[in-house]
């Protein structure tokens, strides 16, 4: 039993991961106008994909130990 919650918690890491990095990406906008660069960030998002980032890497170290340890 332990072992599928410590693969289940490895996909949510890996789901969690994504989302985060993708939100993260999307979070800046620029735009080049007459030769000047004008660029927006959205804080929010930014601190948002953090905290799935950080999910993500809780999610996939107890995952690794669950999977990793003995069935019984």
């Amino acid at each position: 039993m332990k072992r599928i919650i410590g693969i289940a918690l490895l996909l949510l890491a890996v789901y969690l991961g994504y989302t985060g990095i993708t939100s993260f990406s999307n979070s800046t906008a620029s735009v080049d106008v007459l030769g000047v660069k004008l660029k927006a960030e959205d804080n929010q998002q930014k601190t948002t994909s953090f905290i799935y980032m950080g999910f993500a890497v809780i999610a996939a170290i107890g995952g690794i130990v669950l999977a990793k340890g003995k069935s019984n």
